[in-house]
Formats: structure tokens, C-alpha cells, sequence
């Protein structure tokens, strides 16, 4: 597995907010992390890749404990994390943002640099001087996955992908994200379970920062208690 999260209890201040979340992604998935808008999902990303570490219960990346590491050495380590909010940085354009989050491409991996994002995000091509904050949301969704992957990353975080997304540029984004499942594995969080299952081989579900439910996408598509009991379909 790549990435084994195990047991973790995750606080804000006093508020106990992860109640011993376990999931696992393996080499060549797409798993998806499934809940209603303050379930845990947010929670559970920021406190894989290090902004929110876990009072107790443990993060293994390729085998390796990471929880308490901080931020940088997570993504330098080849962990990408697009966030909820994008944070593209508005000042910039659109190369500079690629360019200022560019690291060392992996040993046996065609590296991904900028001019390799522009042909795999053309629309971004065609703004890469456009500063990051006269973007469409969906153009600065593409910029923040484009920007994650600009780091080289061997597993993608995406959190909330297609919050906000007009249909058209959720369709897009279907497509750029199965691309990706050739190159890498992907932990997907949504609200979106239809779109996510689409894309998915696997998923949990999460409540009230517990999960309560994980199988294949088919068994979560097809288990309709799951999904009117947990789930916004």
C-alpha cells in the first residue's frame, strides 16, 4: 500500500473531530473518501499531509510513519495536495504559480514539467500569462492540480474537486482525473458521490469523523441505505 492511515484521532483546540479514521490506497487505485459537508473528509486530507496531525493513530506513506512530519517534507516526499480552496496564488500568472511549485522529478518517471502541464492542461496553455486571480473557479481548479503536479508527486490528494463546478468543467475534470490514474494513485474526497464512485475502485464513507462504510464503488453504488442514510446522491 502507499498510503495506510490508521486509527487516527485528530482535534481542533477541544473539538474532537476524527474518531479513529482508518482507510489504505494501494499502488494503482483511485479511493474516494465519501460524506455530507462536515463529515471529516477536509479533516482527514489536511491531516495526511501533515497540517493537522493526528493525536493518536499512526500515517504510513510507502511504509514510512509521516504523521508529525511537517508540510514540506510530506510533498517533497512525493505527497500532491490540491485543497478545497485551491490556494493558487492570485498575484502570480499561471506559469509562475507552476513554476514557483516545481521539485525534482522521481527516479523512472517522466518528469512533469511545465511545458509537459501545458500540453496535458491546454486551456492553461492558452492563460499562462494570466495572473491566478482573474481565473474562473473551474480554471483555477485545473491550476491547482496542474500546480500539485508540478511537485512530482507519486500520490495525489484531491479534496473536494468539483465543489463549485459549473457541469461542463466537472466534465473536464471526469476526464483529467482519469488520466491521472495512469500515472498515479489518487485519494479523492467528495461530496459528489456519483461523480467520485464514477471514477473510483474504491471507497469509504465518513460521518461525524467516523467511517462507517467501505467497499468496492459498486457495492457503495448499489447500497442505497448507505447512500440516503450518509450520502448527498
Amino acid at each position: 500500500m502507499i498510503l495506510e492511515v490508521n486509527d487516527i484521532h485528530v482535534y481542533y483546540g477541544e473539538s474532537y473531530i476524527l474518531q479513529g479514521v482508518s482507510l489504505v490506497v494501494g499502488a494503482e487505485e483511485i479511493v474516494c473518501l465519501l460524506g455530507r459537508n462536515g463529515a471529516g473528509k477536509t479533516t482527514t486530507m489536511r491531516s495526511i499531509v501533515g497540517y493537522n496531525p493526528p493525536r493518536r493513530g499512526t500515517v504510513r506513506y510507502c511504509g514510512k510513519r509521516i504523521d508529525g512530519r511537517p508540510v514540506y517534507e510530506n510533498v517533497r516526499s512525493g505527497i500532491g495536495y490540491v485543497p478545497e480552496d485551491r490556494r493558487i496564488f492570485p498575484d502570480l500568472s499561471v506559469q509562475e504559480n507552476l513554476e514557483v511549485a516545481a521539485l525534482l522529478p522521481r527516479e523512472g518517471r517522466e518528469p512533469w514539467t511545465v511545458e509537459r502541464l501545458f500540453d496535458t492542461f491546454p486551456l492553461l496553455a492558452r492563460l499562462r500569462h494570466r495572473k491566478g486571480g482573474n481565473l474562473s473557479g473551474g480554471e483555477q481548479q485545473m491550476l491547482a492540480i496542474a500546480r500539485a503536479l508540478a511537485g512530482n508527486p507519486n500520490l495525489l490528494l484531491l479534496d473536494e474537486p468539483c465543489e463549485g463546478l459549473a457541469p461542463v468543467i466537472v466534465e473536464s475534470l471526469d476526464e483529467t482525473i482519469r488520466a491521472l490514474k495512469r500515472e498515479m494513485p489518487i485519494l479523492l474526497t467528495e461530496q459528489n458521490a456519483r461523480f467520485a464512485l464514477s471514477l473510483s475502485d474504491r471507497g469509504y464513507v465518513i460521518d461525524k469523523g467516523r467511517v462507517f462504510f467501505q467497499g468496492s464503488a459498486e457495492e457503495l453504488l448499489e447500497n442505497q441505505e448507505v447512500q440516503q442514510r450518509y450520502l448527498a446522491v
